[in-house]
C-alpha cells in the first residue's frame, strides 16, 4: 500500500504506517506474514464502510456534548461474533438503543448522540497470551477477526482471512443500521413498539409505557401544529454512528483513506474508534497511529492513570485542543470511581483541556463466581455511574455520556436489575464469548436511572433561572 506523509505538530512525520516502527502490544503472532501483506493489501482495495464527512458531522455533535449541551450513549457488544450475524440481532440491540435514548432525552432534556459498539467490535484485548485447560495451553481467543473461540490448536491460530470476513459483516451491518436509521424504523411514532417481548413482561414495561404514552400526547401536539413525520425529517429519522477499540492496527491501516475534500486521513473502519486502557502507551503503536487519523476517537482511562500521563497522552493525541476530537472513557470501578476521577478531572480542567468525559462503568466491576464465570452486578454499575456524576458535580466538570456492553437479546449474563438475577440465574442464558453484557431489561434499567440524574442535575439551574 502506498503512503503519503503528513505533519503532526505533536511529533515527528506520521504515515498511516508509522505505527509499524513502534512497541505494540496486544498484537496477534501471525504465522504466515506472506498472508498477512496479502490479504491487508486486498482490504486497502475494498470501498470504505464509513466516510470522512460523517465522522467530522459526529465530531461536531461530540464538541455539542463536552459543553453540556448533548449527551452521548455509546453501547453494544462486548465483542461481535461471526456466529451471531443476522438481522433480529442487530435490530434488537439497536432498537434498545433506540428506547434508551428517549429515557435519556426525556431525562436530560438534550439530544442524545447513539453511537454503536457495532459493526467491527470483533477484536478484544487479553491479560494473558495462552489459555490453559488442564494440561493443554494455547493462544488465547482474542476475538473472531483474529481467531476463534473453540479451544483447539487449529482455531486459536491467529488468521488473516478473518479480517475479510470481519470487513464484509461490517458492511453489512453498516448498511443495516443505515436502514434502521433512516428507513422508518427509527420513527418517533413508532416508540410503543420498540420494546422487546420479554420487557413487555417485566417490571419496567408500565414505566415504559408511560413514558411512551407522553410521546404520544407530544406528537399529536406537534401535528396539530404542522409538524408530521412527513414535514419533519427528525421525528423520522436518526443519526446512528459506528465504533470499536482499535485493536488490530493492519486492519484499520487498511481501512483508512485520504478523504478527498479535505486531504486528511480518516480511519474507515469506523466512525469513531478508541485505545483501549492495556494500549495506551504514550510511544506506542496503537497511539502513534490514533494521533495521525482525523476520526473523532477515544481513550479508555483507569485507576492508574497518572495525571502528568495522562495530560501527555491528551497533548500527543489531540495537539489543537479541537472541541469533540477526543472522548475520556474513564473505567475506574465503582469503588475506585470517587478516589481516582477527581485529581484527573482537575488536571485536564487547569489546562483547558477540551475533552469529553464518558463513563464506562463495565470494566471496571467484572467479577469472577466461585463457579469461575465471569459477571458484573448491576448495583455495582449503577454507584460507578452515580459516582460518576457526583464526582462531575463536585468538581464543576461536564459528565458527557455513557459507554456500556449490552444486548437486545434476553441473557443471563450481570446479576441484578429490576429482575433482581442470582448467580444462580447466570447459566440460564449465558451466551458471550467474553464480557458480561446487560440484557435489554437492565440497559433500559440503567437508562432511566441515569436519566433521573440528568434531571436532578439540571433543575438546579432552571431554578436559578427562574429567580433572575
Amino acid at each position: 500500500m502506498g503512503v503519503e506523509t503528513q505533519i503532526n505538530s505533536s511529533g515527528p512525520a506520521w504515515t498511516p504506517d508509522s505505527w509499524r516502527t513502534k512497541p505494540i502490544r496486544q498484537m496477534p503472532s501471525y504465522p504466515d506474514q506472506a498472508a498477512l501483506r496479502a490479504m491487508e493489501t486486498r482490504l486497502h482495495g475494498y470501498p470504505p464502510l464509513v466516510f470522512a464527512g460523517e465522522a467530522r458531522r459526529l465530531r461536531a455533535s461530540l464538541a455539542l456534548a463536552a459543553e453540556g449541551k448533548a449527551f452521548v450513549l455509546q453501547g453494544g457488544d462486548c465483542a461481535e461474533s461471526f456466529g451471531d450475524f443476522n438481522a433480529n440481532i442487530i435490530r434488537d440491540t439497536f432498537r434498545v438503543l433506540l428506547q434508551m435514548a428517549v429515557v435519556l432525552t426525556f431525562g436530560g432534556s438534550v439530544p442524545v448522540i447513539k453511537l454503536g459498539r457495532m459493526a467491527g467490535q470483533f477484536a478484544k484485548p487479553r491479560s494473558s497470551d495462552t489459555e490453559t485447560v488442564g494440561d493443554l495451553s494455547l493462544p488465547s481467543y482474542r476475538g473472531d477477526i483474529i481467531n476463534g473461540p473453540e479451544f483447539s490448536a487449529g482455531a486459536r491460530v491467529p488468521d488473516p482471512a478473518r479480517m475479510e470476513f470481519g470487513y464484509f459483516q461490517s458492511a453489512g451491518t453498516v448498511n443495516l443500521l443505515r436502514a434502521f436509521a433512516s428507513g422508518g424504523y427509527a420513527d418517533l411514532h413508532e416508540v410503543h413498539r420498540w420494546n422487546l417481548d420479554f420487557v413487555r413482561r417485566s417490571p419496567l414495561a408500565e414505566r415504559y409505557q408511560d413514558l411512551a404514552s407522553r410521546i404520544d400526547e407530544t406528537l399529536h401536539f406537534m401535528a396539530a401544529c404542522g409538524m408530521t413525520s412527513e414535514s419533519t425529517p427528525q421525528i423520522r429519522e436518526t443519526d446512528f454512528y459506528t465504533s470499536h477499540e482499535a485493536l488490530l492496527l493492519p486492519y484499520e491501516q487498511a481501512l483508512t483513506r485520504v478523504d478527498s475534500t479535505t486531504n486528511d486521513y480518516y480511519a474507515c473502519s469506523a466512525h469513531f474508534i478508541w485505545i483501549g486502557d492495556r494500549t495506551r502507551q504514550l510511544d506506542g503503536a496503537h497511539v502513534e497511529f490514533m494521533r495521525g487519523i482525523r476520526n473523532p476517537i477515544g481513550l479508555k482511562v483507569g485507576p492508574s492513570v497518572q495525571e502528568d500521563d495522562l495530560l501527555r497522552l491528551i497533548e500527543r493525541l489531540d495537539p489543537a485542543n479541537e472541541a469533540g476530537r477526543l472522548t475520556l472513557i474513564s473505567r475506574m470501578g465503582a469503588e475506585q470511581v470517587a478516589a481516582r476521577l477527581p485529581k484527573l478531572l482537575r488536571a485536564t480542567k487547569r489546562e483547558g483541556r477540551r475533552v469529553l468525559w464518558v463513563c464506562d462503568p463495565m470494566h471496571g466491576n467484572t467479577i469472577t463466581t466461585a463457579e469461575r464465570v465471569k459477571t458484573r452486578r448491576f448495583e455495582a454499575i449503577l454507584a460507578e455511574v452515580r459516582g460518576f456524576f457526583d464526582v462531575h458535580q463536585a468538581e464543576g466538570t461536564v459528565p458527557s455520556g455513557v459507554h456500556v456492553e449490552m444486548t437486545g437479546q434476553d441473557v443471563t449474563e450481570c446479576t441484578g436489575g429490576a429482575r433482581q438475577l442470582s448467580e444462580a440465574d447466570l447459566a440460564t442464558r449465558y451466551h458471550t464469548f467474553c464480557d458480561p453484557r446487560l440484557n435489554a431489561e437492565q440497559a433500559l434499567e440503567l437508562a432511566f436511572q441515569i436519566a433521573a440524574e440528568l434531571k436532578a442535575r439540571r433543575m438546579p439551574e432552571r431554578n436559578d433561572i427562574a429567580a433572575q
